[in-house]
Order: structure tokens, then C-alpha cells, then sequence
């Protein structure tokens, strides 16, 4: 219930030098002070104290810091204790605020608070959780941009002017004697035309916010034994799969998630592909051709052993996503096919890592284009896709109107649309969704 005083930690758990419990709520002042039996920190400095439990028995001697409302994360008055981390100190703590009457804080239970106390926007509350899940640089600058606002100022600017449009279609409505001038009727048009392509250009924009969220897809192909899962070991810098002689060692997809240039990938080893009548690595062949088809980038390995001849099952799937490795580079006296693509086609070994920097090189500048999000704010969920689609089908049917009556109408669920990603409108259906995927203390 949002009128109760909830706690959580809000560091890591387990062993630590240092943990944090996080109080908000109305009581959070009146609980820190009868568990140091002293006045109330100065707001916002850390003041050491002594923290005693009902019965009398000494819990812990830590730092406190206090901020009232609603100078606060949450907009209530909130209370961070910073005790040492061992699990019998924390245990202690948390009973005792449980006596005290406090509850356990939900997953997302202080995010939320915070967007109801209109602390944040919808999109900066789920830049806080993509922070705390950030494992990449480029995710950790993504979700630090959306924080601050980037995602919700452009949105904005979208609504204001779908509102603005509506109130000249009110306006013609409410007062058709006035014979509004034409010119006018072209201006809205244009604003209008102005927004649908805006964003038109955002809902294609490859994915990129959500792709660079999740990890870009990239699935390692080719015939048993080309070097896929060596290839796949070798760019993870660990014995990730197992590699032997036997054809048909890998029967189903094995993912590793990299860090390649600061951008998440997501590297999936699959089963060699050739002919086969046996219904298990049958399985694996069909899940390695469908991992083709949803991967975002393709790398068609070769074994270079087999030159001039190329495996034709692979071959087929070699298209303008695919970068092309020729392995066991130590066994090829030549150099590449003349027929494979140029500037995307490379000859390596990955047992030795010979002619590995030139590929990786490449494979890094790839995926940086791919996931490049240097320009506008990028939509970063599928919810907000979801919304600018049915904000723009809408503004599409409001520009073919006939009637000032019907435009007005669209031009409302338009609006109304696009204030979902923020929390404009009324969003309370949404909100479990959103804030259960956070972590507990946040």
C-alpha cells in the first residue's frame, strides 16, 4: 500500500563491506530515531550512529543519512542506513524494522512511488532499472540518457503539438460561424504531416534502443567441423563449447554473451549443417537455420581445408548480413574465393587466433553501426513501439477525415497513445507491468 513505510536493501546481498537499507515513507524519521536515540541528521550528510534495538541490544554502528520529503528519491521522506554487510547485522536490522511495523519494499516499490510522486516519468523509471542491469558501456550511456530525460522531452513535444493541433479541431467544432481562416487548416496540416513522418522515422529505426537493451544477435554457421564452436571459444576467451572431430557435436544452440566495443552481443554456436537422418541433429539444423533468420548479423564459417570447394548449405545462407570466415587459415595454401563477398570475407584460424584481429576489428565496427545511437533518443521497450504505432495509425486516419468531428476523435486516442510512454494519461494498468521487473530496493 502506497501509505506504508516499506524497506529493502538496496545494495547487493550477500557478504559485504558495507550494506545499505533503504527506509521511505512517513514513519522512515520517527523509526531512524528510536534506533539511535538521537535527533535527526542534518538533511542530506551522513551522521554516524549506534543503532539499538527495542530490548536494548546493540545492532550495529553505522552511518545514517536522512532526506525529507520531497527532496527525495521517492518524494517521501526517505532514511539510508549504511551498516556492515554480514548477514547476521542485516537479519538484526530487518527484524527490528519489522517490529517497528515497516514492510518489505516490492520489486520496483521505491521506482514506483517516485512516478506516482511525480519524482520521474515512466521512461526515466525504466531507465533506473536498464541502469542496474547495464553490463555494457554503450547500454550504461543508453539508459543514463533516457535517466535524464532525453526519450521524455522529445514524447513531449510530440503530445504538445498533438494537443495543440486538437484544440484548432475543437475550436472548428465549437465554433463553425467563425469560419476559421484556410491558411490555419493548412498550418495544422503540416504539423500534423510534420509529427506522422518524425515518427515514421523513429519506428524505423532498425530497433536499435531495444537491441542494444537486450544484445545484438549474432549466430555462428556453417558444416560440422568448419572451427564454429573453436570460433565461438576463441571470441569468448573460454572453453564455451565443445570441440571435437566428431561431426555433429553440437546439436543445439549454445549462447555466450560478449562485450564487443562497450555493445552487448549475444554469440549463438549452432549445429553444423548438411544432410542428416538422424532426428536429433535434424532438430539442431532446423533451430541453427531459424537462428539465421531472427539474427541480426550472420557469420558463415568455412573450412578452409575443403578450398576450392565451398559447403553449399552454408553458401545459401551467406546474404548482405553475413561476414564470412574461412578457417584453419594454417591449412590454405591460396587465399579467399574470388566469388565470396569482398571486404566482408576473412581468413583466419581460430585454433592459433592467426588473422583473428582483422575480423574482430570489423565484427566490432558491425555491430557499433548496428546499435549506433548517438543521434535522437531511441524507443528502448516494445511497449513504447506499441504506443507510437497506434499514436501514429491514428494521426494518419485524423489527416483522411472527413469531418472535424472524426479528426478531433483520432487526434485524441493519438494523444492519448503517446502518453502512455510517459505516464501522462491514466497508465494504472501498466504499472505492475513495468515496475515488476525491477530489482528489490529500487
Amino acid at each position: 500500500m502506497a501509505g506504508d513505510t516499506i524497506f529493502a536493501l538496496a545494495s547487493a546481498p550477500g557478504r559485504a563491506g558495507v550494506a545499505v537499507l533503504r527506509l521511505s515513507g512517513d514513519r522512515s524519521g520517527e523509526v531512524l530515531q528510536r534506533l539511535s536515540g538521537q535527533a535527526l541528521p542534518k538533511p542530506r550528510y551522513a551522521q554516524r550512529v549506534r543503532l539499538t534495538s527495542s530490548a536494548g541490544e546493540l545492532m550495529d554502528d553505522g552511518l545514517a543519512l536522512w532526506f525529507p520529503a520531497p527532496r527525495s528519491f521517492t518524494g517521501e521522506d526517505v532514511v539510508e542506513l549504511h551498516l556492515h554487510g554480514g548477514r547476521a547485522v542485516l537479519a538484526a536490522v530487518s527484524e527490528e524494522l519489522l517490529d517497528q511495523g515497516l514492510r518489505p519494499a516490492e520489486p520496483g516499490e521505491f521506482s514506483r512511488r517516485a512516478f506516482l510522486n511525480n519524482k520521474m516519468d515512466l521512461t526515466e523509471a525504466e531507465a533506473v532499472a536498464d541502469l542496474v542491469d547495464a553490463e555494457t558501456s554503450a547500454q550504461r550511456r543508453q539508459a543514463l540518457r533516457q535517466m535524464d530525460g532525453a526519450l521524455s522531452r522529445l514524447v513531449e513535444d510530440w503530445r504538445t503539438r498533438l494537443v495543440r493541433a486538437l484544440a484548432h479541431f475543437e475550436a472548428v467544432i465549437d465554433f463553425p460561424e467563425e469560419g476559421l481562416p484556410e491558411e490555419l487548416n493548412a498550418q495544422v496540416d503540416k504539423v500534423l504531416g510534420d509529427l506522422a513522418g518524425e515518427i515514421s522515422t523513429h519506428l524505423a529505426d532498425g530497433h536499435r534502443g531495444e537491441r542494444l537493451r537486450d544484445g545484438l544477435e549474432v549466430a555462428i554457421l556453417g558444416a560440422p567441423n568448419a572451427g564454429k564452436s573453436s570460433l565461438l571459444n576463441r571470441l569468448a576467451r573460454r572453453e564455451a563449447a565443445i570441440v571435437s572431430a566428431t561431426a555433429g557435436t553440437t546439436r543445439d544452440v549454445i549462447e555466450v554473451h560478449l562485450d564487443l566495443g562497450g555493445f552487448p552481443v549475444v554469440l549463438a554456436d549452432t549445429a553444423g549443417l548438411r544432410e542428416t537422418e538422424e532426428e536429433i541433429e535434424s532438430e539442431g539444423i532446423r533451430r541453427a537455420r531459424a537462428r539465421a533468420e531472427k539474427a541480426d548479423l550472420v557469420i558463415a564459417v568455412f573450412d578452409g581445408s575443403q578450398l576450392p570447394r565451398l559447403d553449399p548449405h552454408t553458401l545459401e545462407l551467406v546474404d548482405n548480413k553475413a561476414l564470412v570466415v574461412v578457417n584453419k587459415a594454417d591449412l590454405v595454401t591460396g587465399g579467399l574465393p574470388a566469388d565470396l563477398p569482398e571486404g566482408r570475407s576473412f581468413l583466419l584460424s581460430a585454433r592459433t587466433g592467426e588473422g583473428l584481429d582483422p575480423f574482430l576489428l570489423v565484427l566490432t565496427e558491425t555491430v557499433a553501426r548496428l546499435l549506433d545511437v548517438s543521434a535522437a533518443p531511441v524507443l528502448t521497450r516494445a511497449r513504447h513501439r506499441s504506443a507510437l504505432e497506434e499514436c501514429l495509425a491514428a494521426l494518419e486516419r485524423a489527416r483522411q477525415a472527413p469531418m472535424p468531428e472524426l479528426a478531433g476523435e483520432d487526434l485524441r486516442l493519438a494523444a492519448r497513445a503517446i502518453g502512455r510512454i510517459t505516464g501522462r494519461v491514466d497508465v494504472e494498468e501498466l504499472l505492475d507491468v513495468i515496475f515488476r521487473e525491477f530489482c528489490i530496493g529500487k
